[in-house]
């Protein structure tokens, strides 16, 4: 299936691992053009030399997106590189997990700098632009925090709710434009910043990190945790052209481990 992506330039917060780097293997194997930033040079090397041995090539752009002048020098950049952006993905930035005795109000603060605002500063560089052409699309992979409020992800959880409010309300406000924005809810996905969740998880219950996952593994409708490539494999969907109808949605990838209806 010919998902219409050859030659479009994508590009990715958080690309460097993850979510991220599995996003954008699935667009380079569907021939776009791709380009991932994060805050870290060296992760981003890593992640480039990984693509490069897969034969697929990268531009990379460090910049912290909680700083909305570098989410703009950062699209600046990667639009002088590679043609002008036609699909973003944001994948960067997680707030950390916290038991709540141990909350404060700096995590409530550090939270939305680190999940929310880094998706709005790269969502407001790149808007202008995608309306003054009459078309773009946004995916923001969030996650299924905004929709359950654990207790170890309060903090994150509120950052996620707002940024499903925000991917829909702009979908709707930028359709016209020929814009469409969705976002997509992974549930526990195997990645590193899963591990920092499991040990926040622990420490609230009195257990070890092993023995959490092990019981999170077991309770998962499919017997399996999610993997990076599933998730990307729904994001590239949604990116492409067979996805032309589909904006404002909010669609959960955790394999049934939530039934409700939304």
């Amino acid at each position: 299936m010919d998902l219409g992506l050859r030659d479009t330039v994508v590009l990715i917060t958080g690309g460097s691992k993850g979510i991220g780097l599995a996003c954008a293997r699935a667009f380079a194997a569907e021939g776009a053009r791709v380009a991932l930033s994060s805050r870290s040079a060296d992760n981003l090397e890593r992640a480039a030399a990984t693509l490069g041995s897969e034969g697929f090539e990268a531009f990379t752009v460090v910049a912290d997106l909680r700083d909305p002048q570098q989410a703009a020098t950062m699209v600046q950049a990667v639009e002088a590189r590679l043609g002008p952006i036609g699909v973003l993905v944001n994948s960067a930035g997680a707030a950390q997990r916290t038991p709540p005795a141990e909350l404060t109000a700096a995590h409530w603060h550090a939270a939305m700098d680190a999940k929310y605002f880094t998706y709005v500063h790269a969502m407001d560089a790149v808007l202008r632009g995608m309306a003054d052409r009459g078309e773009g699309v946004i995916i923001n992979v969030i996650g299924m925090g905004g929709k359950l409020a654990a207790p170890t992800h309060l903090p994150g959880g509120a950052a996620n709710a707002a940024l499903m409010l925000a991917s829909a309300g702009l979908a709707n406000a930028f359709a016209r434009k020929g814009i469409r924005v969705n976002a997509v809810n992974p549930g526990l996905t195997a990645t590193d910043r899963m591990q920092q969740g499991l040990e926040a998880e622990a420490r609230l219950a009195g257990r070890s990190a092993d023995e959490v996952l092990d019981e999170r593994v077991r309770a998962m409708p499919l017997g399996r945790l999610a993997q990076p490539g599933d998730v990307a494999d729904t994001v590239v969907f949604l990116a492409s052209k067979r996805a032309s109808y589909v904006s404002g949605a909010v669609v959960s990838i955790d394999g049934a481990a939530t039934p409700m209806v939304v």
